[in-house]
């Protein structure tokens, strides 16, 4: 890809040609025309020369494909970038391989006030079990460690760490030799996160920024609230993102509120809304997300933490104060709660009022026919994480085991939020699933059950449009003129237009329907490359030697 200019500014008008431009105004588009941070003009190439001598740049697309920028609607950031430097044990493949690289970590950082770690998933080994209290001391010399579950809702950490929080010992959630979760799970991470200093915290934003720009994503929404990280970490979050070129970010702050005082405190720390993960209920792999039913392989149902009373008091309040609400929500018991909630709520204020408000429910996994049903009926929007079936799904992995095969083939069932007209946004909930928005497209389109796939087309849409839906905008997330020009450019073979079953229409896959393509994302296929960012017509990304 070759440009004719010095790198782009806000204000310069910019002419994209000889590529492949995906934009509903022209299905056979090739260039596209970016002016003061907006779409101008989508065309064709031959059109594309009347523009060629009025615009400040010229980039040549040399065949590339561009798209709307990806949206993530579920993100922690500094988690995110404390994860991209730091401890990852995602790829420990046995206990005692996370153990070993736990000391080799310690050993390199000796400075760590408090080590943070990340990843770790016990079903994925051999062992089928976290590491102990014993064996995590001896590994980390008597350092304090923080190593949250991949999911984020349960910990194992040392006795240095526990001696920093007075109390924990009578806590909800304290095992003595176990993984921690609930309230002393909460206090923990508390006291592990003060011993990040501000440079640190702001050093790990910009990096998990970078790494969103990297891969075309161009907007995240950041889920924070006072169970997972701290004010100071999101204010300074969207102070930082707004200082800098950049993704966009929308924060979510997870708190209850109860009437306009408590919405105007949401309002003033920045956030769109009391949203996020304000828990419902907590996780299945750390047996915390709350059922109707036992676990098959615990026997208890999980976790509750509001109940549908309190629920319908947070939707009522945020709606009566035009704020946005939404809650994390994995389990069935907890979805049916949300949805109880949210009924009485519109009971309360009026459902036509409810609808407009677009409270957003995240996560949304272990739903049945009539909760689907009911979201529709709701307007609420689902804000789901594709990758946690690739990881989890199946009739031998974690879902299958904490619910058995039959509840683990029900959940998150795209196709049928779909059907019923449930506005979807995908998100990675990342750092629990990594930034991947095409791989997360790819785990849509290829569900480990096949009647909840969805295609690739609206698979695409839910992670560029349906995100910034979610936060209440539908003039954005696809390149039509007058769209804010948030777009990626990408390296990629050839587009087709791909459906997960012959139940979709043949018309839709033939290139006389007009149907724009899209990379294919079958299995085993190379996923596109990313070549450029661009946020509100300023370049924040260009991959090096491009």
């Amino acid at each position: 890809m070759t440009e004719s200019a010095a790198p782009q500014s806000e204000h310069r008008t910019v002419l994209l040609r000889g590529g492949d431009v995906h934009s509903p105004a022209d299905p056979f588009a090739t260039a596209m025309v970016v002016e003061r941070g907006h779409v101008a003009w989508v065309g064709s190439e031959g059109a594309a020369d009347a523009f060629a001598s009025g615009v400040d740049e010229v980039i040549d697309l040399e065949g590339a494909l561009v798209t709307p920028a990806f949206t993530d609607a579920h993100v922690h950031t500094t988690s995110t970038g404390l994860a991209l430097t730091g401890l990852d044990l995602s790829g420990a493949r046995t206990l005692g391989d996370a153990l070993a690289q736990v000391r080799a970590h310690i050993a390199a950082h000796p400075a760590d006030r408090v080590v943070l770690g990340h990843g770790w998933d016990a079903t994925r080994w051999p062992e089928q079990r976290p590491p102990s209290r014993a064996e995590l001391d001896e590994a980390a010399g008597g350092r304090p460690v923080y190593l949250p579950r991949i999911d984020v809702h349960s910990a194992a950490v040392t006795t240095a760490l526990l001696d920093l929080v007075p109390g924990v010992t009578a806590m909800a959630g304290y095992h003595p030799e176990g993984a921690l979760t609930a309230a002393a799970h909460h206090a923990v991470r508390a006291a592990a996160h003060d011993a990040v200093s501000p440079a640190q915290r702001a050093d790990a934003q910009r990096a998990a920024l970078r790494h969103a720009a990297s891969l075309g994503i161009g907007t995240v929404h950041e889920c924070g609230g006072p169970d997972i990280s701290d004010e100071d970490d999101f204010t300074g979050l969207l102070k930082l993102a707004a200082g800098h070129p950049g993704p966009r970010v929308f924060g979510y702050w997870a708190e209850q509120v109860g009437d306009e005082k408590d919405a105007l405190r949401i309002r003033e720390l920045g956030a769109v809304g009391a949203a996020g993960d304000l828990f419902v209920d907590g996780s299945l792999g750390s047996h915390t997300a709350c059922l109707h039913e036992p676990y098959a392989d615990a026997p208890h149902s999980g976790t509750a933490h509001l109940d549908a009373g309190q629920i319908a008091a947070h939707v009522a309040a945020c709606t009566e104060a035009g704020l946005q609400a939404g809650f994390h929500a994995i389990g069935d018991a907890a979805l049916s709660a949300v949805v109880a909630g949210v009924r009485a709520a519109a009971e309360q204020v009026g459902l036509g009022r409810v609808r407009a408000a677009r409270h957003r429910v995240e996560h949304a996994e272990m739903l049945t026919p009539e909760t689907v049903a009911a979201f529709a009926e709701l307007g609420l929007t689902a804000s789901v994480q594709p990758a946690f079936d690739a990881a989890w799904g199946g009739e031998e992995a974690m879902y299958a085991q904490r619910l058995g095969v039959g509840r683990a083939r029900t959940l998150n069932p795209y196709a049928a939020l779909l059907r019923a007209g449930v506005p979807l946004a995908f998100g990675s909930d990342s750092p629990v699933t990594p930034l991947d928005p095409w791989g997360t497209v790819r785990a849509a389109a290829f569900h480990r059950t096949p009647e909840h796939r969805i295609s690739v087309r609206a698979g695409f849409t839910a992670h560029t449009r349906g995100g910034w839906r979610a936060v209440g905008r539908d003039d954005a997330g696809t390149l039509v003129p007058g769209a804010p020009a948030d777009y990626a450019v990408w390296r990629t073979d050839d587009l087709v237009v791909q459906a997960p079953d012959d139940r979709v229409a043949r018309w839709s896959t033939d290139p006389r329907s007009g149907t724009p393509g899209l990379p294919d994302l079958s299995p085993g296929a190379d996923l596109p490359v990313c070549l450029r960012t661009v946020v509100f017509g300023q370049t924040v990304y260009v991959r090096p030697n491009e």
